[in-house]
């Protein structure tokens, strides 16, 4: 095998850009690219190792043997090392074998890796990611309008290695399977999104993706990052956005991973206040550090550009923003002011969000927050952090709190489910049913809900109607539609057999027309962040604990008057307020037979009369069913 030869894919201004953290792109530079130089076919190698007294590729080319190839170092005091090697193939594995000034030894996957080994083996391969097919210029085009903020988003949240697996020997599917199996189903489904948790390279099941070694690599336990570009192209063929997850936060300590990278506390915060993360036991990016600004947002660039991705979903933000987070007194030190808050995370949050959205037309972001933490989706330009939108952590937590309470108690504790309303539109809210609230002894969705088995499948279908009536974007983790009734085991498939119970198959076939009415109806999310897209009825009756409001859209014609009874008892000649004169007709009930419910509906067509309720001039009787939301339509 050839020595390495002099090459760069540096210019001295991506340099400047990378050492000013402003270089956004620098998978096309580090890592390792296939080339032709001189004639010869090869690989150019290059890597940030700025404390390093020597660099050397070790690979399947050299028997892993670190004296063959050495590295050269730019003499621009850049810390990137780099050459060309004739004759590595693409399939080749390798890694970065570095020696220290302090004769410290490391030996590193490649950060900018584009593809890894399959866990639990550890090297990088060299791949070629360039080439696709893709055949979703259709879904590119108009992305920007189907992923509006005006426009419905109800999301699947998968983790690919439990959504479904091989019956024969309990092996995971591949992204092939999934972009026949996972996109049929979520078509047939109507979700408009699907939610991917983390599918960049991780070496530990247990972490469910979150702890990530490979930024720029999808995981191999499914396939290749061309099969994972298939996937993503079937989704878009077939009208569904793609979301991922994007762990900037944190980053675990594995010997091949980006911990102590050359010898020296590159990636992470040298100070261990700010940099080890105590709950997760991993370590905390060093946001004040140019070069690791240019890395994370050149990451999140990637997924945009490279792999057509529509949303990043940004995970643990709230850790990001604290220097305190999880820390005692005397475990943080305030910033340059006093304060509490992470100056550079801010800083480097708002960058981001900045430079996506400058760069990719029609992509947006959501934060994973769940503090008070001001301004999460207001634009940078007046101080926001810039988020498209937030989750909305309080309405997940108050709202399951509730719904796990016996029907019979809900009464006192009416203001549980009404109190998301006093700050539903101080942020863009996304409301979350995720992956958190089905684990760790925390029960499925299904055995949180009271009752017997009629009223545990009516509790669902009425929490899945008040979500769907709630403002803001809605997101269910995987299971949650058919009523999974054990909790989610990340390491093996969901419980399909239970479609072939009749609750089960009935609660599916709820969703999907839950999911369908949501899309059908304008008033449900044109407004969804805004205080003009809702009206209260009545909030107030807690002793029927029944919630009635108002939806409403562009065009006054597609409002809807939302009726939700949290008890078991039917209520005939309930009477509420009208906002205006006319004939009142039910589009929507959660209870039908259909969807497993006990029929109690109101069928025919009801006149609105001059009575003065709730505050309002015209009322008007209506019959609620158990344990239901029930939707109208004033014609």
């Amino acid at each position: 095998m050839a020595k390495v030869e002099v090459y760069s894919l540096f210019s001295e201004f991506d340099v400047d850009l990378f050492k000013l953290g402003k270089h956004y792109r620098l998978y096309e530079k580090f890592g390792a690219h296939p080339a032709k130089v001189n004639g010869k076919e090869g690989v150019y190698f290059s890597v940030w190792a700025p404390s390093a007294k020597s660099v050397s590729v070790i690979g399947d080319f050299n028997f892993w043997n670190d004296k063959q190839h050495k590295l050269n170092v730019r003499w621009d005091a850049s810390g990137i090392w780099e050459g060309f090697i004739p004759g590595v193939k693409i399939g080749m594995r390798y890694k970065f074998k570095m020696t220290s000034n302090h004769h410290v030894e490391t030996e590193k996957a490649d950060p900018y890796a584009f593809f890894s080994e399959k866990p639990p083996h550890t090297a990088s391969i060299i791949e070629n990611i360039e080439g696709f097919g893709w055949k979703d210029s259709n879904w590119m085009s108009y992305r920007k309008d189907k992923n509006g903020l005006d426009k419905p988003y109800a999301v699947y949240e998968v983790h690919l290695g439990s959504w479904m697996r091989n019956l024969e020997g309990d092996q995971y599917l591949s992204y092939n399977d999934f972009a026949d199996k996972l996109v049929k189903y979520v078509k047939e489904m109507n979700f408009t999104h699907v939610e991917f948790m983390p599918i960049m390279e991780y070496p530990y099941d247990p972490s469910w993706g979150y702890q990530i070694t490979g930024y720029f690599a999808p995981t191999s336990r499914f396939g290749t990052p061309k099969e994972f570009m298939n996937l993503i192209d079937k989704l878009h063929q077939n009208d569904i956005g793609v979301i991922v997850d994007w762990v900037p936060s944190h980053f675990p300590s594995d010997d091949h991973g980006l911990g102590f990278f050359d010898g020296t506390h590159l990636y992470e915060h040298p100070d261990p206040r700010k940099g080890y993360h105590p709950d997760w036991k991993s370590l905390i990016f060093n946001y004040g550090r140019n070069e690791v600004r240019s890395f994370l947002i050149s990451n999140a660039f990637f997924w945009l550009d490279k792999y057509h991705i529509d949303v990043l979903r940004v995970d643990a933000v709230a850790s990001m923003l604290y220097l305190d987070y999880s820390r005692e007194e005397g475990e943080w030190e305030p910033n340059q002011y006093g304060g509490r808050e992470n100056l550079e995370a801010i800083s480097f949050l708002k960058d981001f969000n900045q430079e996506v959205y400058k760069t990719f037309d029609g992509i947006q972001t959501i934060a994973e927050e769940s503090t008070a933490f001001t301004g999460v989706t207001k634009p940078v330009s007046i101080g926001g952090l810039g988020f498209g939108m937030k989750w909305m952590m309080g309405w997940m937590h108050d709202t399951l709190d509730y719904f796990s309470k016996d029907p019979i108690h809900r009464q006192y504790h009416q203001n549980d489910i009404t109190f998301s309303l006093a700050y539903a539109f101080t942020e863009n809210f996304m409301l979350p049913l995720s992956h958190d609230e089905v684990v760790y002894g925390k029960r499925s969705l299904l055995n949180k809900m009271p009752g017997d088995e009629w009223q545990k499948f009516a509790n669902m279908r009425l929490l899945f109607g008040y979500m769907f009536a709630h403002p803001g974007t809605k997101l269910l983790f995987m299971g949650g539609e058919f009523g999974q009734s054990a909790e989610w085991n990340f390491s093996q498939s969901l419980d399909w057999h239970l479609l072939q119970y009749e609750p089960h198959k009935k609660l599916s076939k709820y969703v999907k027309e839950l999911n369908k009415f949501y899309k059908g109806h304008p008033a449900l999310y044109e407004k969804a962040f805004s205080p003009d897209g809702f009206e209260w009825v009545n909030f107030g009756d807690s002793q029927n604990s029944v919630i009635s409001f108002i939806r409403k859209g562009h065009d006054e014609e597609n409002d809807l008057i939302i009726v939700c009874n949290f008890t078991t008892v039917p209520r005939e000649k309930y009477r509420i307020g009208m906002p205006k004169t006319g004939t009142l007709t039910q589009v929507f009930n959660s209870d039908f037979k259909k969807y497993f419910g006990s029929g109690v509906s109101n069928s025919k067509k009801l006149s609105i009369e001059k009575k003065s309720w709730d505050n309002r001039e015209f009322s008007v009787e209506i019959t609620l069913p158990p344990l239901s939301m029930i939707a109208f339509k004033i014609i």
